[in-house]
């Protein structure tokens, strides 16, 4: 059974990260997971032998009222599958199979893996809303699929599969991993940054060490939310963008990433790291205005993202000034002026049909 992890130490508008009160909190002790109830869901899913799957998932339940285990719909899902499949076989066995036969048993394969992973963290898919009905707890055994115009607690950005890794690793390994890849995989799922609500966060469900035995080395990748369900969808990649549009997000919004990693000691306390910080900062802010310049605006966009470019290269100016402090009184004192000179892209945004107003709670406007 995967588990769920997040929001991560750090995440922007996450519990310890960057504006946001607090650390992340921790539950009591997780329960285990019975591995009987993981194999008899498995060999229910994949019907190569449905009297193992019956098996294992009665076995389970005993097992996990005694130990007090998690598993029982996992359990109960495997009994099910296996049940029926036990049953198809008997009936096909009897009649002596034939093309009606075959073509039954293919439908019934497809549905039956269709319904598994309709209710199965396993085999989220990429665009696809989900209610997590554990509420987005440590520990997940089902998840509702519904369409992302209703309300959700989640949205699925991608995924990916362990490599190179045989032995089970740990959980803060795999979660180590998660963290950055899952950042990644969610800021190109989402390059619109203005339309993700501001009490969305990263959200990942990973491999167990009861799934991994049994050969399960998938991260899915989600935004999620604890409060208030989200309806619609954050999605802005490629597929629903137009060219000007993801070349304009791509431009600008490494200035907002970096913006994230300000260092929570100020100056007087960690003067090396902020000075850094700042050239980070600089450098995201040239760069924008260079990428921004070497594509072909026309109609509409044009002059409000060469008012942009202009802004920018103000910025730069001033941001230069902070990043080149010679000790913490000449940081304070080029500080407020850098940040004020930030551009606000909003009248470009709306001149190319992006979001043009800023997550309640977010105060970067590049």
């Amino acid at each position: 059974m995967p588990y769920a992890s997040g929001p991560y130490a750090g995440a922007p508008g996450a519990p310890g990260g960057p504006g946001a009160p607090g650390a992340a909190p921790y539950g009591p002790p997780r329960r285990t997971t019975n591995g009987f109830a993981v194999a008899s869901l498995v060999s229910g899913i994949v019907c190569c032998l449905p009297p193992l799957g019956l098996i294992l998932g009665l076995v389970a339940l005993p097992q996990i009222r005694k130990r007090d285990q998690a598993g029982k719909g996992l359990a109960v899902s495997g009994i099910v599958l296996s049940a029926v499949s036990c049953l198809l076989l008997v009936i096909g066995l009897a009649t002596g199979g034939g093309p009606a036969w075959s073509s039954f048993k293919e439908g019934f394969e497809e549905g039956m893996d269709e319904a598994a992973r309709s209710k199965s963290p396993f085999s989220l898919r990429t665009g696809q809303c989900f209610s997590d009905d554990g509420k987005l707890e440590e520990y997940t055994e089902e998840v509702t699929i519904v369409d992302c115009e209703r309300p959700h607690d989640g949205e699925v950005t991608g995924g990916y599969k362990v490599t190179g890794i045989d032995k089970w690793p740990g959980e803060d390994a795999i979660e180590k991993i998660a963290e950055q890849r899952c950042e990644t995989i969610n800021a190109d799922y989402a390059l619109d940054t203005w339309a993700v609500p501001e009490h969305f966060w990263l959200y990942y469900y990973l491999p167990s060490k009861e799934s991994w035995r049994l050969g399960d080395r998938t991260v899915t990748c989600a935004y999620a939310t604890e409060k208030n369900p989200f309806s619609g969808s954050v999605r802005s990649d490629a597929t629903t963008l137009t060219l000007d549009q993801e070349h304009f997000l791509r431009s600008v919004n490494p200035i907002e990433t970096v913006t994230q990693r300000e260092p929570e000691d100020d100056p007087d306390e960690d003067f090396a790291g902020n000075k850094a910080w700042s050239g980070e900062m600089l450098a995201a802010i040239d760069k924008a205005r260079a990428d921004l310049g070497d594509h072909s605006w026309s109609g509409l966009p044009k002059a409000p993202v060469e008012e942009l470019r202009t802004e920018l290269g103000a910025a730069s100016e001033l941001w230069r000034e902070l990043a080149t402090a010679a000790d913490a009184d000449a940081y304070w004192e080029a500080y407020d002026t850098a940040w004020e000179a930030l551009p606000d892209s909003a009248a470009a945004r709306t001149a190319l049909g992006l979001t043009d107003t800023l997550p309640e709670g977010e105060g970067t406007s590049a």
